[in-house]
């Protein structure tokens, strides 16, 4: 019986492209290293994004987890599990490319389906942390410091959405100051705000803004600038909403707020659409949680397009690729600060990658509205003063708690079993 109903066609795909498929053909090893993955397998936490949590199974009774971007990644873990099982855990970098290359025929290069591949990933470095006794970072070469700066994203403050088609009532530039300050007395020194927020009667299909619209959104700026004053870190995500002359109008009056940086101001597709943006500011501009793989941010780069990367690691390929893209972006003089929507797991990963790097300055967190995300995992909060110790146990360092994990499953979700 096949092991899914994807095996066939994974099968075909490896035996079409022999010259770059990269299972493991009788490599040899130490037989205490001489570990077969068993099962991959993917369920869905209904967090305030689905937390997509994989684990990988060995026959060593070593569990890894990782985690994968929100979105439709079970039926992707599905696929490459076919080509996982029996492979050695050890081999973390050659069955990352042995993934993208069973998806290659589904533009798995470029495509979504990089969540999984970055899912898996973490997951085999967590089990192989665990075999070798050692922390992940330092499996990836050693750490540039002891803890990781996180800045909280605050959505679009309480965001309100009662009121009329006045967007200073629905979106109160106050309600945002007050979020900021309670923000900043709960010890983080950084944190962001949504400033793509509902400007009332504009024709948004045309991604452009009425005067009103744009002033609408300095109030909030200036609201939270005067409660909170100049020194906290400060940024906005436009959600790649408007036009060039859209995003530099807004930037340009955005200026004297001196603002860490404008995320996202224009779609994600073009280099050169950037480019004109950050060209056009003082303010600095950033971007990269759409794009996948160093390839995806090489042009970026080339082009001078962004101030700031910010991969996010669930989703651009993992672990390794994320240092890959940090060793780029530090080859042309960009920072680093990751994009990050995950469940404490996912943020752990991240913690552990951000250490590894030189120029990755802040991590994201995205659930100050869920009050049992600190729940899911043994110990206390993760975050303290603002920022997140680089934990020194094996793999991710991170107990999970099953019980809670089960607890939190979306609909239709089979319960996760305890190890051993």
């Amino acid at each position: 019986m096949p092991h899914s109903k994807y095996e066939h066609l994974v099968t075909e795909m490896n035996a079409g492209v022999g010259w770059r498929n990269l299972a493991d053909d009788g490599l040899s090893r130490d037989p205490t290293r001489d570990v077969e993955i068993t099962a991959v397998d993917c369920r869905v936490l209904g967090g305030n994004f689905p937390w997509n949590l994989v684990t990988v199974e060995t026959d060593a009774g070593v569990r890894g987890y990782g985690e994968a971007f929100a979105g439709p990644v079970s039926e992707h873990v599905e696929f490459l599990e076919n080509g996982l099982v029996g492979e050695n855990p050890y081999d973390v970098e050659r069955l990352t490319e042995h993934m993208t290359q069973m998806l290659s025929g589904l533009a798995g290069g470029e495509g979504y389906s990089q969540a999984a591949v970055s899912g898996i990933e973490t997951a085999l470095w967590d089990a192989v942390g665990k075999l070798t006794g050692l922390p992940v970072y330092q499996l990836l070469g050693g750490k540039f410091r002891d803890s990781v700066a996180i800045y909280c994203d605050c959505h679009a403050g309480e965001h309100l959405g009662e009121g009329g088609d006045d967007p200073h009532e629905t979106y109160d530039p106050a309600v945002y100051a007050d979020v900021a300050e309670a923000v900043v007395g709960e010890g983080f020194d950084a944190l962001k705000f949504d400033l793509d927020v509902a400007p009332g009667d504009t024709d948004t299909a045309t991604r452009r803004l009425t005067n009103a619209a744009v002033q609408h959104k300095v109030d909030i700026v200036d609201a939270i600038r005067e409660r909170i004053g100049g020194e906290p870190t400060l940024a906005f995500d436009f959600h790649w909403s408007f036009t060039v002359e859209t995003a530099l109008r807004l930037a340009r009056k955005l200026e004297p707020y001196d603002l860490a940086w404008i995320e996202d101001p224009v779609p994600p597709e073009s280099a050169d659409a950037h480019r004109r943006v950050m060209a056009g500011t003082t303010t600095p501009i950033l971007a990269g949680e759409n794009l996948v793989r160093t390839e995806g941010f090489l042009p970026f780069f080339e082009a001078g397009a962004i101030d700031i990367a910010a991969p996010d690691i669930q989703k651009c390929g993992g672990l390794s690729e994320f240092r890959k893209i940090a060793t780029v972006a530090d080859a042309y003089d960009v920072p680093i600060t990751p994009h990050n929507v995950a469940s404490p797991l996912g943020t752990m990963a991240s913690v552990h990658a951000c250490a590894t790097v030189p120029n990755a300055f802040a991590l994201e967190y995205h659930a100050r509205d869920v009050d049992w995300w600190d729940d899911l995992h043994a110990g206390g909060p993760l975050i303290e003063d603002g920022e997140i110790t680089v934990p020194e146990r094996p793999g991710l360092g991170i107990d999970l708690d099953i019980g809670e994990v089960n607890d939190r499953l979306a609909a239709g979700e089979e319960p996760l079993e305890a190890e051993g």
